[in-house]
């Protein structure tokens, strides 16, 4: 390079971290340049693909050791974390070094960058593909020169001990004494035409070669790629539709581009300055303004910390007032019992003057003997403590004021609260909280708090999420409980009131997880099941109007039926459904093995006088076994009505039993109890419960007639917030 570094305006010494390799954080050592542009150590690029590999292999053993770790190198973000645990298939799918040898696919190798966390692509040469960064390496070794200064580069060819190297020779790539030189390099042969320069450990070759083909230069730079390419790159290679210019005209046009940037910052340094001034008045300020905000804080605190000291000392002496009270109401009525343990003499007394014979004297003394006796006896009678030990009408009732100073904050009325959307907020297999807050108050962030509601302790801790949009998945929520939501606005450092609560019940047990089975006795023909198999409608066409003739001969119309694709052998379990408004008659509950098989195999008539099937038997009297345990639960939904099955518990007139039909239908299984529920999940409440035979595997099952549709209620899941921002 022309020039000394000492002429620039930025020196060598001041450029350090930009020479460190970001994954071994060291100087640059045979740097290469990435095709995402970053350069990084040659021994590290290997490192990194050597500790992939091992990963990959020790990932896929049965038997590896994961305590023991194999990384020499740590990977760059956890998103390399999280591509190391791929499968095998999938990373080969990806382009891990997923190549075999007599396979016709050409070996890729994905490589993560640590300049910038992204996966490039080495392609079918891997880090042989890649172009030596000789530029970063002669800047490289003029800081570690200008670093060590008086540090001496010995001859490479000197007998121990060597000398002071005085040339380096760029043809032999080594460094020698004067002595060693000429020896080496004598006058009239080829050696001596060599170029030499001072003394170094950078060698780089004249001529810049292709690394795809080794043996032609370099003479054309691919404007779609950025990089340096042969002819027989641009002619049949990876570059030959890119488009290409020569080398001398990229290399004039980067450096008037590159020189002209420099020049931008160089002209702007006072501006730069004058900026760094402005950032140093503003972090001196913002520490004053920190200061006076603590100031002001502490105020307020104590003013808290007086107020409270004051009603605390007005309520120990309300209580200290009462307690002297009360001892001496307690004192005093010890000290007329205690008076009634003196009179025994009275006793003895008394029964002296019973026997006074005379009857005139008897009457003149025993008049008032006899009313200090009543005294006595009525005292006696009607014992009461003088006062109460109890202080319950004392007790400090803080709960409101704990929850006001747990909210405790900075605030600002200038944010609106955000509103909690009761219609858009559900809980399922998680719980989804939406909220809304006016768009010329948008806050930059908000936090969402929930705790569970527990009547055995008076207060719990609410646990907070920040969340950066208006809605948010909470998951790994206990089961049959009860839980708090509210929200808060932040913008900067100012903060809104909460919002109101919402108050939202977790069902009864796990969410169970299954679609329609669409194989086991499904009817295509009057069943219309949709490719994700979570909504079925009845088409009520000319089948079911034929299948209606059959009326007139004394034949009814039959259900169709479709159950889950998974069935159930032990635990709780619940699962949600929703039915369309416009069904005509849908059931719904479960039904084991056996059962489904008798109904698939000889369908029955649904609207036989002899078969209802809530009640679990085929005999026309109701009460008649419903106490016995049965095979299958199933209500029937329709109409927008909601029909509770007869029992002996319920209601006797039909109108008691039916319901408006909730939104979203629940069912919740017991199987080891033997115990089926259905639920009214908007509000978590159960509308009907009864014993259910679970001796073999149970279904949900699902049976239509007429027009109508049966849709499964989707969990909520991350996935599924993003689809409801879609929509």
């Amino acid at each position: 390079m022309e020039g000394d570094g000492s002429d620039s305006l930025v020196t060598i010494k001041n450029i350090e971290r930009e020479l460190i390799c970001p994954a071994c954080k060291e100087l640059f050592t045979h740097p290469l340049i990435l095709p995402c542009q970053h350069s990084i150590c040659h021994k590290c690029v290997k490192e990194l693909l050597l500790t992939l590999d091992d990963s990959f292999n020790d990932m896929g053993s049965d038997n590896s050791n994961q305590g023991s770790p194999r990384l020499r190198l740590p990977s760059p973000s956890v998103d390399k974390i999280d591509r190391l645990n791929r499968p095998a298939s999938q990373r080969r799918s990806l382009g891990w070094r997923g190549w075999k040898r007599n396979s016709l696919t050409p070996r890729t190798t994905t490589f993560p960058c640590p300049g910038c966390e992204h996966d490039v692509d080495l392609g079918e040469r891997g880090i042989n593909g890649l172009f030596r960064n000789f530029t970063l390496e002669t800047i490289v070794e003029r800081y570690r020169q200008a670093a060590r200064a008086a540090t001496a580069i010995m001859c490479d060819l000197c007998k121990p001990p060597p000398q002071e190297s005085t040339k380096s020779c760029m043809d032999c790539s080594a460094s020698y004494c004067n002595e060693c030189f000429k020896i080496y390099h004598p006058w009239g042969t080829v050696k001596a035409q060599h170029e030499y320069v001072g003394p170094t450990t950078n060698f780089r070759p004249k001529i810049l070669m292709c690394p795809e083909h080794e043996m032609e230069r370099i003479n054309m730079y691919c404007e779609l790629c950025r990089r340096p390419v042969c002819h027989l790159c641009k002619l049949g290679g990876n570059h030959s539709n890119h488009r290409v210019s020569t080398m001398s005209s990229a290399y004039k046009t980067l450096k008037e581009k590159l020189s002209k940037d420099i020049d931008y910052l160089i002209g702007k340094e006072s501006q730069v300055k004058s900026q760094i001034s402005e950032l140093n008045l503003l972090m001196k300020e913002t520490e004053c303004n920190g200061e006076r905000a603590k100031e002001d804080a502490i105020t307020h605190f104590e003013k808290l910390f007086e107020i409270l000291e004051e009603r605390k000392s007005s309520v120990l002496k309300a209580i200290d007032a009462s307690k002297k009270l009360r001892l001496d109401k307690f004192q005093t009525q010890m000290e007329e019992y205690q008076g009634l343990l003196e009179n025994n003499g009275l006793v003895g007394y008394a029964q002296e003057v019973l026997k006074e014979t005379d009857q005139s004297c008897f009457v003149q003394t025993a008049k008032q003997l006899h009313l200090r006796i009543q005294k006595a006896t009525e005292s006696l009678k009607s014992f009461r403590p003088a006062a109460q030990t109890s202080f319950e009408d004392y007790v400090v009732n803080t709960s409101k004021q704990t929850e006001l100073l747990g909210e405790l904050s900075f605030f600002s009325s200038g944010i609106d609260v955000p509103e909690i959307n009761e219609e858009q907020s559900k809980v399922y297999n998680n719980a989804l909280i939406n909220w809304y807050h006016p768009e010329k108050d948008k806050a930059d962030s908000y936090v969402l708090e929930y705790r569970k509601i527990n009547r055995d302790e008076e207060m719990l801790s609410w646990n907070e999420v920040e969340v950066c949009g208006t809605s948010k998945v909470i998951s790994e929520l206990e089961s049959n409980s009860n839980y708090a939501f509210r929200v808060r606005a932040y913008k900067g450092s100012i903060c809104s009131p909460c919002s109101r609560e919402l108050i939202l019940h977790t069902p009864p047990a796990p969410v169970f997880s299954f679609l329609f089975d669409e194989k086991c006795g499904y009817n295509n023909e009057h069943l219309l099941l949709n490719l994700k198999r979570d909504r079925v409608e009845s088409r009520a066409g000319f089948n079911l109007l034929l299948a209606a003739e059959r009326i007139q001969v004394g034949y009814y119309t039959s259900l169709d039926y479709i159950i889950g694709d998974v069935g159930i052998t032990k635990g709780k379990h619940f699962w949600a459904f929703r039915v369309e408004p416009y069904s005509y008659l849908v059931k719904a509950g479960v039904a084991s093995s056996d059962k489904l098989q008798e109904w698939l195999r000889s369908p029955r008539d649904a609207v036989s006088p002899r078969y209802e099937q809530d009640s679990g038997h085929d005999s026309g009297s109701e009460d008649a076994c419903f106490d016995s345990s049965q095979p299958f639960t199933l209500v029937t939904i329709g109409m927008k009505k909601f029909f509770i099955p007869k029992s002996p518990t319920s209601s006797k007139e039909s109108e008691n039993r039916v319901l408006p039909m909730p939104t979203s239908i629940g069912v919740f299984l017991d199987y080891d109890k033997g115990k089926v529920g259905f639920y009214d999940m908007d509000h978590m409440k159960c509308l009907y419960e009864r014993q259910v035979d679970c001796s073999h595997t149970m279904y949900p099952a699902f049976a239509l007639m007429g027009s109508g549709g049966i849709h499964l209620e989707e969990p909520i899941t991350a996935k599924y917030l993003e689809y409801q921002e879609d929509m």
